[in-house]
């Protein structure tokens, strides 16, 4: 029985798997028991290719020592190794004689992110959609799988944003008003630098704006009320601000207390229109920063000068900045006119234009350029991503996708974004072309898109702007801070990426990323100024890697304490690839009313999981995020005693971040595996199947042993599940 598994080549070398499930699986998994949703006596006796998805968790089990459990009886290093290797090979062996694809959905709408990097990239226009259009809905992490159907609703909402859009880009139309409110969030303090805006200024604002055309513009600023409507931080004599275009000042004004105490009147003044010439122009309103005593600074902490209660303003701060207009516009050639259309057209639809693109646009371009660049941003060829099957394949048949569906994938998996006239025209199928493209386009500033977009996402930083910590435990906590905990993420994950730096740097970086702020958060001296830049190594900071960094400790806190349930779960998902289940509806959550009684958060847990329908998940969640326990819930390193004994799923205890860290890297290719299937679910905007581990297993094969994020990357775009379809 099972002869597909007697040997690897060398007779007796490897005891046969029901030999192996027998002695160390059969307990829980067989005879009827189907513990954890497994039973493996029912299947032991059959090909493994007819149970992929079963066997393929019981790989991913082995591999990260979960199975069996700690504490039972369990194999040698070298009986996990063969195990997987035969038991992987068999599966592999059967996916290459019988090739099975998961479904990517035929049409798919593009996300905001992608519908405004689209924008920018086809008209040359710099737009916030996030102003216009919903936010997408996420699913196993990533906002580009839910992203279907087009609702009445939300296409009104692209008719909208088509229609502003066109203006902008087109520039025809110069007496349609519009009215933009760009506001400052209430939690920003502003009594430091603002990085981009000029030197010795504090606080302010500063966007980027499209002005349609030439002509003016009316700029209106308002400023930071407390909760009796009064402005802030008026003491100290008068206050001047300034509105910058292009970083150059255009008008200052004057802010000052008033003497008959009507704040209503304190900043009615601050509005002025102004001449402005047409195109994307940086708007930026900020304040000369008063001398404030070296000394004073250094022996005061930092206060987070923006809550009423605990810590008022000291000077005066923007609520918001308007811009309306063109008022008196003047009328200039259209920047596109009817000969760019087709040059238009290819990138937009993504394909070559036919007659009938053209036709379809004809009564537009009778109204205008204007009305036609609008109709083809609400067309379908250029709101979807449309991967239709040719008509002659059978069903399940798989077919390489034609080069210009294959350069559209790669364009908005790398750079969330339309294909370049150079990968329209490059031959795909040519396997050295298609790697030249993808470093191509890794070197591209485009590919930020893999940072603002895939890592944001993956790494849970875009929760970080609904992360509000208890303000009477954590006064200084605000958003100045909350920006710079997510800038020092991405700013790693860009170094690992550009630098071709292993991926296990994001796990043991030596050095990291810092600007004021978030030195003096985190109590490291030295560092001046809104400016990020590279600091280390220096053992001393307690700072690096990801499980060191304030945005990955605070999005997986609550509000007044750490969790380490949390913290473990994101790194059982986000590092090992083994994320547990969500709990049964039954399950009840952590009591914190025993708080009161001071109970450590230790005893706490164990008292949870003495219900047996805790206890599976949290035997795998808890232990390595109590080895994070050195950091509290905003991520600062604890000098006191603490209790960081944790441990890994697979029993070894460990103590503390740096344990935890060694551990993990001990074994590279988990994180690569992890990682694969993240950049997979991303680049083809589904989950991941069984049907796609052998591709994935050939990825992380392939980038050993450095496991270059690079590498992972071009692994996926050359991968089978990337580069075709199976017809359903």
């Amino acid at each position: 029985m099972l002869l597909w598994l007697v040997s690897l080549g060398m007779a007796g070398a490897v005891p046969r798997m029901a030999d192996f499930v027998g002695t160390y699986c059969i307990d829980c998994h067989g005879d009827g028991i189907t513990k954890g949703g497994l039973d493996l006596g029912a299947i032991l006796e059959a090909d493994p290719g007819r149970h992929p998805g079963i066997w393929e968790q019981v790989i991913l089990r082995m591999d990260s020592r979960q199975m069996p459990p700690p504490g039972e009886d369990r194999p040698s290093p070298r009986e996990y190794d063969e195990m997987i290797k035969s038991l992987a090979g068999s599966l592999d062996d059967h996916s290459r004689k019988n090739p099975r694809l998961g479904k990517v959905p035929a049409m798919r709408r593009l996300t905001r992110t992608e519908y405004q990097n689209a924008v920018r990239d086809l008209l040359g226009v710099t737009v916030e959609v996030g102003e216009m259009l919903p936010k997408d809905e996420s699913s196993h992490g990533f906002d580009n799988i839910t992203v279907g159907e087009l609702s009445p609703t939300l296409l009104n909402r692209y008719l909208g944003a088509a229609g502003k859009i066109a203006r902008i880009a087109v520039g025809e139309s110069v007496d349609a008003a519009d009215l933009r409110v760009v506001r400052v969030p209430a939690d920003r303090s502003q009594k430091e630098h603002v990085e981009g805006l000029p030197p010795g200024t504090r606080g302010g604002v500063l966007f980027e704006h499209p002005f349609p055309v030439e002509g003016d513009y009316e700029f209106e600023i308002r400023l930071a009320r407390d909760r009796n409507e009064e402005v802030e931080g008026l003491g100290g004599g008068a206050h001047e601000i300034e509105l910058l275009i292009g970083n150059e000042p255009v008008k200052a004004f004057t802010v000052k207390r008033p003497a008959d105490r009507n704040h209503d009147k304190v900043d009615a003044h601050l509005k002025v229109r102004i001449p402005v010439t047409a195109g994307s122009h940086r708007v930026g309103v900020t304040f000369p920063k008063k001398p404030t005593s070296l000394l004073e600074t250094k022996r005061q902490p930092y206060q987070a000068e923006f809550n009423f209660h605990r810590h008022p303003r000291q000077a005066p701060a923007v609520f918001q900045v308007s811009v309306s207009g063109p008022f008196n516009g003047r009328k200039s050639e259209p920047r596109f006119t009817r000969e760019d259309l087709p040059r238009l057209l290819r990138r937009a639809y993504r394909r070559e234009v036919t007659p009938e693109d053209l036709e379809a646009l004809e009564p537009f371009l009778d109204q205008g350029m204007e009305m036609a660049v609008a109709a083809m941003l609400v067309s379908p060829r250029f709101l979807f991503r449309i991967e239709d099957d040719p008509g002659s394949l059978k069903p399940g048949e798989i077919h390489r996708l034609p080069n210009h569906q294959l350069a559209t994938r790669l364009s908005f998996f790398l750079w969330s974004s339309l294909p370049d006239h150079e990968l329209l025209d490059a031959d795909l199928g040519n396997p050295e072309v298609l790697e030249q493209q993808v470093r191509r386009m890794l070197a591209d500033p485009r590919s930020q898109a893999l940072v603002s977009n895939f890592a944001n996402q993956w790494l849970q930083l875009r929760n970080l702007d609904g992360v509000h910590p208890d303000l009477r435990l954590f006064p200084d906590f605000d958003d100045n801070l909350r920006q710079s905990f997510k800038r020092e993420t991405e700013l790693l994950f860009e170094a690992v990426l550009r630098e071709g730096r292993p991926l296990g740097d994001l796990i043991g970086a030596d050095f990291t990323f810092l600007n004021e702020r978030l030195a003096r958060h985190y109590g490291i001296p030295h560092v001046h100024g809104s400016r990020f830049r590279r600091v280390g190594p220096d053992s001393s900071m307690k700072r690096g890697g990801l499980l060191r960094q304030g945005s990955i400790l605070t999005v997986t806190s609550y509000a007044n304490r750490t969790s380490p349930v949390i913290r473990g779960n994101w790194i059982l998902e986000n590092i090992l690839g083994t994320p547990v289940p969500p709990p049964p509806p039954e399950v009840p959550a952590l009591d914190d009313t025993v708080v009161a009684d001071n109970l450590p958060m230790r005893e706490r847990l164990a008292q949870h999981s003495r219900d047996s329908s805790c206890a599976t998940c949290h035997r795998l969640m808890d232990p390595p995020g109590f080895a994070l326990e050195e950091f509290d819930a905003v991520g600062r390193f604890l000098t006191g005693p603490v209790d960081a004994l944790g441990g890994l799923p697979d029993g070894q205890a460990l103590t503390g971040v740096e344990a935890l860290e060694e551990a993990l890297l001990k074994r590279p290719d988990l994180f690569a595996r992890t990682v694969s299937e993240k950049l997979l679910t991303y680049a083809l905007g589904r989950g991941v199947e069984e049907s796609d581990a052998p591709a994935l297993r050939r990825v992380v094969r392939e980038a050993a042993p450095e496991y270059r994020l690079s590498d992972l990357i071009l692994g996926i775009t050359r991968s089978l599940p990337f580069t075709h379809r199976q017809k359903p």
